[in-house]
């Protein structure tokens, strides 16, 4: 991971706003297609980044690699078949979103390496992609945990039986509570950290081997 220094703050914020943007219109997308209007009628259909952020959960992702936008309000009842289905539609589109864009954000940064090399300039413009790779895998990887109310619980909703719903809706309750533990605790460190510097080295390869054929290297 980067170090926290000035000039990797102010990569991370062109990033930030990438990644927030595609995460929330992804779930904003996603609801509208499935037949809600709510996202629509509050103006989250957009990929305006402002229209999106959250104070705490951006500082969050400046400064530390993960965060959260403004959740996307939704109202299930309107959505077509099964509301928990379209529940857990509605939240894996945006860590996907985030998983996606970082993968383009890969490959970009390959080919501007292979076409400019070391350049000073390009020194500037590689900061910038791998911030936009590394934010775009931590709003990815840390949505998708299985707490209150990240993404992840949604989705962990849709997986478990019926019978978890009543120990689910205690867990929602206590949300923020359990969240906040896991942002002080060396949870990131030790679990988040390591897992999107995985996928990091995995997109890297990916990358090469996918452009290989076509730049030659």
């Amino acid at each position: 991971m980067p170090g926290l220094d000035l000039t990797t703050i102010i990569a991370n914020v062109p990033a930030l706003l990438i990644g927030f943007a595609f995460h929330e219109y992804a779930h904003a997308y996603v609801a509208d297609r499935l037949g809600d209007p709510t996202p629509r009628s509050q103006g989250r259909l957009t990929m305006n980044p402002f229209a999106h952020l959250d104070l705490f959960g951006t500082l969050m992702a400046v400064f530390f690699q993960f965060g959260w936008a403004k959740p996307v309000q939704t109202h299930p009842q309107y959505y077509k078949g099964n509301p928990t289905r379209g529940n857990m539609l509605v939240a894996i589109a945006g860590p996907f979103m985030n998983l996606c864009i970082a993968f383009i954000g890969m490959v970009v940064w390959v080919i501007l390496l292979h076409s400019f090399g070391n350049s000073s300039w390009m020194m500037i413009l590689s900061k910038i992609m791998m911030a936009l790779v590394l934010m775009n895998l931590g709003l990815g990887v840390f949505n998708l945990l299985p707490i209150p109310p990240l993404d992840g619980f949604s989705i962990l909703g849709w997986i478990l039986p019926d019978r978890f719903s009543n120990f689910l809706h205690i867990l929602e309750q206590y949300g923020m509570v359990i969240l906040m533990l896991v942002l002080f605790t060396n949870i990131l460190g030790s679990v988040l950290f390591p897992l999107v510097g995985a996928l990091y080295s995995l997109y890297q390869k990916g990358a090469i081997a996918l452009l290989s054929p076509i730049l030659g290297f």
